[in-house]
């Protein structure tokens, strides 16, 4: 049970349905108040600054949301929950060590671009868990199913590699992870080329933890009319 588990009160004598629909509504306010966290970051925050920047009132966030603690692990969650899906494609469709590397390269670089500032939030919460213990066993929770996401990618690589990485997943997870976090401080420092350097470091690492030769990267389907 997480820290804010621990504070949310009793619900074991509360009807399902009216459960249901207290955490449905959670989800709603913690989905709309995404763009103002992303935008000022956890120290600029507060209630009432998201409620001015939203249509609900600093009532309504109240009776939803212990504090701003609450409300921002609660957006934060929702969202990463749809980040750890988004290379599924990526990888149940590759074929082949290329076709993953380029689909898992060119995923990264549009979350890169397009997503930039709620990666931030999450960098940002990922850093107060250092000072603010309420966020750890949050942030512990999101960090694994990150790591996870990660490790299923590397497994599909030495499935069609052949090759094992050589690495454990938190390793891995702190590789990549770190190649992404310094691709979007550049991005948000405005280098105009922080995604491709972010691909180009990334490829680098891929390559390096899965060496072969070159023609074991052609399509398998290649091979078999060589044979």
């Amino acid at each position: 049970m997480t820290t804010r588990q621990q504070e949310q009160p009793s619900t074991a004598r509360v009807p399902k349905a009216r459960v249901d629909k207290f955490e449905e509504r959670r989800a709603e306010l913690g989905e709309a108040a995404l763009t103002t966290l992303a935008t000022l970051g956890y120290a600029r925050t507060s209630l009432r600054e998201i409620a001015q920047n939203t249509e609900f009132s600093h009532g309504v966030l109240h009776y939803y949301f212990t504090d701003k603690v609450d409300l921002i692990v609660c957006s934060v969650k929702q969202y990463k929950a749809r980040c750890v899906k988004r290379y599924d494609h990526a990888v149940d469709s590759a074929t082949t060590f290329d076709e993953l590397t380029e689909g898992f390269l060119q995923s990264l670089a549009d979350t890169l671009r397009d997503e930039g500032h709620m990666h931030r939030l999450w960098y940002d919460l990922r850093s107060q868990a250092l000072f603010e213990a309420a966020f750890r066993d949050d942030v512990t929770e999101i960090d694994r199913s990150l790591e996870a996401m990660i490790w299923r990618i590397m497994a599909r690589f030495e499935e069609l590699a052949g090759v094992a990485t050589g690495l454990p997943p938190a390793a891995a997870y702190s590789l990549f992870d770190g190649l992404f976090q310094q691709g979007l401080l550049r991005h948000l420092s405005g280098e105009a080329d922080a995604a491709e350097r972010m691909k180009d470091d990334v490829r680098a690492a891929i390559l390096r933890l899965f060496p072969r030769p070159a023609e074991l990267r052609k399509p398998a389907v290649a091979r078999k009319r060589r044979a």
